[in-house]
């Protein structure tokens, strides 16, 4: 399964030209993580992929690969993707945070995991709340994400 095309909406308030930037970055990530062997699932999740994006929303991505230590002790990936610095590094299970800062002062937060964070036998409650919140899919060349928002919907 490849990339949804809808663009992302936002609450009024949101300027055109940060929706335009969301958008951007949004499209950068699903770019680049289709050049990528071991990204295993990319997916956008909370106000941005709900459509309810606020003036101070930031860009939340869950990126699931197959070298996690390879995202979480090098940011020259953040670099390449042009998120600016980072600003944050917190574990959440089994999710590792990094949070960085554009230029702009948009905030991109993405979470690094294994595809065992997708498991659907069973789903983890962190992982449902997660996806119930608002799930995109970005990129899923395997179907694992398809298959998790899937059970997440029958449950």
């Amino acid at each position: 399964m490849g990339r949804d095309d809808r663009s992302v909406s936002s609450s009024p308030g949101v300027s055109p030209a940060r929706t335009a930037e969301i958008e951007e970055v949004i499209g950068r990530f699903t770019h680049w993580a289709r050049d990528r062997d071991d990204i295993v699932g990319l997916l956008l999740v909370g106000s941005c992929a709900r459509n309810a994006a606020r003036p101070d929303s930031d860009i939340d991505v869950v990126l699931l690969t197959a070298e996690e230590a390879r995202y979480l002790d090098d940011a020259t990936w953040a670099g390449e993707l042009g998120l600016g610095g980072l600003i944050r590094a917190q574990a959440w299970g089994p999710i590792s945070e990094r949070r960085c800062s554009t230029a702009s002062g948009l905030e991109v937060e993405v979470g690094i995991g294994s595809s065992a964070w997708a498991t659907t036998d069973p789903i983890d409650p962190g992982t449902r709340r997660v996806v119930t919140d608002g799930a995109r899919v970005l990129h899923d060349p395997e179907g694992i994400l398809a298959d998790l928002l899937a059970a997440c919907q029958l449950s």
